[in-house]
């Protein structure tokens, strides 16, 4: 042990110098390289803080741009919701299965409250989806109704029915399913032929009239006054006099008149379903202006 630690004179100086140089080169790394390269204590704070400052603004975008790889939700009509849809939104498939069974029903969701009853989404889950709901206006601002109904379930006699031809469009109003819109169309569509309708079966050509809503017209409407009109029989009529028949162009009047003369004249109007062509659920409003006479 003592070897280690004597040492001579001349080794004990170079301890000594080794020691001083250390110091030396200790103190120009903590006071001479700053001041050199211009740094001072305080600067070194304020870069730190600055730094601080930076590493924030850094964090903040990447939280932004999280923000914005996330699926956008624009408003939508719960009612319509696909499996995909709700599967982006996180609904789970039993409740996407809920909603598209009571969709089957023709049955329509008016609130956000009856969505959950429907689906049986959790209270935080509609929370968070409801703000995006956008129902129709006549749901979330419905009209006061200014009139009432007419007795749709009780059909009037013939002579307590309104003669279409004479109708005005706050009569159709009071119609169920009849609003402004469709009151108005049935008008301009009358008005159309000088003389109006010339039956009932006319309704059909309107766009809009479901069977159920023609159906609740004609309890409380019919034609009276028929619009005066030229028959021609089926089996002498010709191309030009075709074409003039609603529903009938030339292309179709073409091979009407050549089944007529393969069959060597019709016997019956349902033979006309079977040319080429026909439209057949407009046969009704065509045999108004044909006969077999």
């Amino acid at each position: 042990m003592n070897s280690h630690f004597k040492f001579t004179q001349k080794q004990r100086s170079g301890i000594f110098l080794l020691l001083l140089l250390i110091i030396i080169f200790q103190g120009v790394y903590f006071f001479v390289v700053p001041i050199a390269i211009g740094i001072s204590s305080e600067d070194a704070v304020v870069n730190q803080k600055k730094f601080q400052l930076f590493q924030q603004e850094i964090d903040s975008l990447q939280l932004i741009e999280i923000e914005n790889r996330k699926p956008k939700i624009y408003p939508f009509n719960p009612n319509y919701i696909t499996d995909y849809k709700g599967y982006t939104l996180g609904m789970t498939n039993e409740e996407i299965d809920r909603l598209l069974k009571f969709r089957v029903q023709n049955k329509f969701v008016n609130s956000a409250k009856e969505f959950q009853n429907v689906t049986k989404v959790s209270d935080s889950f509609l929370n968070s989806i409801s703000p995006y709901f956008k129902f129709p206006e006549w749901v979330t601002n419905p009209k006061p109704k200014s009139f009432t109904y007419l007795d749709n379930n009780a059909p009037k006699s013939y002579s307590e029915k309104i003669d279409l031809n004479t109708a005005t469009v706050s009569q159709l109003r009071k119609v169920n399913g009849i609003g402004e819109k469709l009151s108005e169309r049935i008008i301009n569509y009358r008005n159309k032929f000088v003389g109006g309708f010339i039956a009932d079966v006319q309704l059909q050509d309107i766009y809009g009239l479901t069977p159920e809503v023609i159906e609740r017209v004609l309890n409380q409407f019919t034609v009276k006054t028929p619009r005066q009109i030229v028959k021609y029989n089926l089996n002498t009529v010709t191309r030009d006099e075709l074409v003039i028949i609603q529903h009938i162009d030339y292309e179709l009047a073409y091979e009407i008149i050549e089944q007529r003369t393969l069959r060597e004249g019709y016997k019956t109007f349902e033979e006309l379903t079977k040319v080429k062509g026909f439209p057949v659920n407009k046969i009704e409003i065509i045999k108004l202006y044909l006969t077999l006479d």
